[in-house]
């Protein structure tokens, strides 16, 4: 086998492994439920918006710290938060329990960067298409399988909600030790890689440190001309690959949608299991697991339509549109499984919002990396993903927390959700109507 291959089966391993989580589907029924007995008002305005100030506010820290730790040790972080979390979620029962696992949650969501990214220092460029896919399925199959396990296992009744819970702590337990057993990384893709314009990096250097005649102190000198080096090297480095991309009015176009689309997505698919609950309180939401598995499948499959079936994406006008209608729909899919009056319309309208949203993220995501240089990948999705989590954070405690500006119960915050999209889908068509303009005005 290639070495190439062998690695990224051995990090798509680790991915497989951390996303097989079958309390996920029901997380807000276990909660609210009498294992530990908090209410829906508790779960979804006091507890979880803690989870996403969390993940903001660790999730620039910790794209550096990756970076300058060669990703290895964040990876086992990231298993070891999940140990954490799940831990807490079946030996803990209070409300200030739950909001200290939130705060865990946080680092174990803000940690995946390091998987997403370790396949990209330890292969060649030439494969990096193939190992993106890969790590891709892998959270893919991950996820069908918890959602398929989870449904089969409520629906036998071989488990309850709670000791679902003990099979996403084993799964987490598996996926911190088989990171320990991954090749380490030499290399980074900022601070441990050859200086950039290093002329300058050295001038600055010899600037401000002091030649010393005594050899331990020289030493010391040395050491910290080499650390200071690497730091500076790597935000040069940085601020290359950031005013490169974003100068760029293409990927601006796309990084727009991308950040305000995702911010959408992550709040949806955070709170839709407490909308279920409103919908239809006298019927339990049961399926679920299956409706989580159904759209990680369907998602996986249209993600891998999208690089054939894009082609109207190609040209800014017809882009625009697309996008316009691709957010308009996806609105509209909300509102209907927002207002539905039985559990499985409802089901049906956040299906076709997770699938159109699996196609159009995709075609976004690659649009972008084709217009900005390979070693800025992490940089560029990852300062996206950045302003997405801001966005959403102003969402929560706009119209979540219960100490923010309006507290709305679940369909109010829904609702909001929808016309958001909507709002989305005007935007691009305010930037379509102004590129026709720009057009025609070119051409007389």
């Amino acid at each position: 086998m290639q070495q190439w291959l062998k690695i990224s089966l051995l990090v798509c391993t680790f991915g497989f492994l951390k996303e097989i989580r079958p309390s996920e589907p029901f997380i807000v029924d276990y909660l609210a439920g009498p294992w530990r007995n908090l209410t829906m008002n508790q779960v979804v305005q006091e507890a979880f918006p803690i989870g996403t100030y969390s993940y903001l506010t660790q999730l620039v820290v910790i794209f550096l710290v990756t970076d300058f730790l060669r990703y290895k040790p964040l990876i086992i972080v990231n298993g070891l938060a999940g140990v954490v979390v799940w831990s807490m979620l079946i030996w803990t029962v209070s409300l200030q329990g739950l909001k200290i696992l939130e705060v865990f949650y946080g680092t174990y969501c803000a940690a995946e960067i390091a998987y997403y990214s370790y396949i990209y220092a330890k292969v060649d460029r030439e494969h990096y298409q193939k190992v993106t896919s890969h790590t891709r399925a892998a959270i893919y199959s991950g996820r069908f399988f918890a959602g398929v396990l989870s449904q089969i296992l409520l629906y036998t009744e071989a488990m309850d909600l709670k000791q679902l819970n003990y099979l996403s702590l084993a799964a987490q337990i598996c996926a911190t030790i088989w990171a320990l057993f991954l090749p380490p990384v030499s290399t980074s893709m900022y601070f441990h890689r050859a200086a950039v314009q290093a002329g300058r990096i050295n001038t600055f250097l010899e600037e401000n440190t002091q030649k010393d005649d005594n050899s331990d102190e020289q030493n010391h000198l040395e050491k910290q001309a080499t650390f200071k080096r690497k730091v500076i090297s790597a935000f040069i480095l940085i601020w290359i690959h950031f005013k490169s991309a974003y100068t760029n009015l293409t990927v601006l176009q796309w990084s727009i949608w991308y950040a305000l689309a995702m911010a959408g997505f992550i709040q949806v698919t955070g709170y839709v299991q407490a909308l279920w609950s409103e919908v239809d309180p006298e019927q339990p939401a049961v399926w679920n697991g299956a409706v989580e598995a159904t759209v990680t499948l369907l998602g996986a499959v249209v993600s891998l339509l999208a690089g054939y079936i894009h082609t109207w994406f190609l040209k800014p006008r017809s882009s625009l549109l697309a996008l316009s209608l691709l957010s308009l729909m996806q609105g509209g899919l909300i509102m209907v499984a927002t207002t539905a009056s039985n559990l499985t319309l409802s089901y049906v309208g956040y299906i076709g919002f997770g699938v159109l949203y699996a196609f159009t993220i995709t075609v976004v995501s690659a649009e972008i990396a084709k217009n900005i240089s390979d070693d800025s990948f992490g940089l560029v999705f990852g300062f996206n993903t950045l302003i997405a989590l801001s966005l959403q954070t102003l969402l929560t405690f706009a119209v979540t927390d219960a100490a923010g500006w309006f507290a709305l119960d679940v369909v109010g915050q829904f609702t909001v959700y929808s016309f958001y999209f909507v709002a989305l889908s005007v935007i691009y068509l305010i930037f379509l109507i102004v590129e026709i303009v720009k057009f025609y005005k070119r051409r007389t």
